[in-house]
């Protein structure tokens, strides 16, 4: 008999300044009619949570307008300038549901999709006894979302683990349980021009 899945808290980092997207905002791109953001909250809406927090900081109305009418909780943090470690610890601190993996998932990796994610949360069932935290790898790079155990919730609240893929893989590697897993949608997310056309490019292609 399958196990089930684990119950699931979620925070979805959607806070940063898209610095090196030349003045656009990368969570609000269009791909296939829908802003960027709303198709990673969508695709995490799929699985059996018990509860999702989006972290919004720079141009926040506009994020949150960006998902209007969907179930999700918004936190703001004011020193999103400050870079994304705070913006975890931000939503962490938000989150008042029990559960027993927490998932730290981008805005930017729009080709993730509920079954993948489903995929990430089975193979975090079969890690090995102490292992505590999950990355997803992909021909070798590291990949996101990350899977925490519960138990890590209250120190990275307090800001002392840093979620940081590599900083995590390079600083707790008796924790670590690295997966490789069959969907490059793991290592793909959106920092500059180039990666959003390659992104419309791919989108339009599966669509058709």
């Amino acid at each position: 008999m399958t196990a089930p899945t684990p119950l699931t808290s979620a925070v979805i980092l959607a806070a940063g300044l898209s610095s090196r997207m030349e003045g656009r905002h990368k969570l609000l791109l269009d791909l296939g009619g829908q802003p960027m953001l709303r198709h990673v909250v969508t695709a995490v809406l799929g699985v059996a949570l018990a509860e999702l927090v989006v972290v919004t900081g720079y141009r926040a109305p506009e994020v949150t307008a960006a998902l209007d009418a969907l179930p999700v909780r918004f936190v703001h943090n004011a020193e999103y300038a400050q870079g994304q470690p705070g913006s975890v610890v931000a939503g962490v601190r938000a989150l008042t549901v029990a559960c027993e993996v927490l998932m730290v998932v981008l805005g930017d990796q729009p080709f993730l999709t509920t079954r993948s994610l489903r995929a990430l949360l089975d193979a975090y069932r079969t890690v090995d006894e102490g292992k505590s935290i999950l990355v997803p790898m992909r021909s070798g790079q590291r990949g996101n979302p990350v899977l925490f155990a519960a138990r890590h919730i209250p120190e990275i609240a307090a800001g002392a683990l840093n979620v940081g893929c590599r900083q995590l893989v390079d600083s707790h590697p008796e924790l670590v349980a690295r997966i490789e897993m069959d969907d490059d949608a793991f290592v793909q997310d959106c920092d500059t021009p180039a990666d959003y056309a390659a992104m419309r490019a791919r989108y339009q292609s599966v669509a058709r």
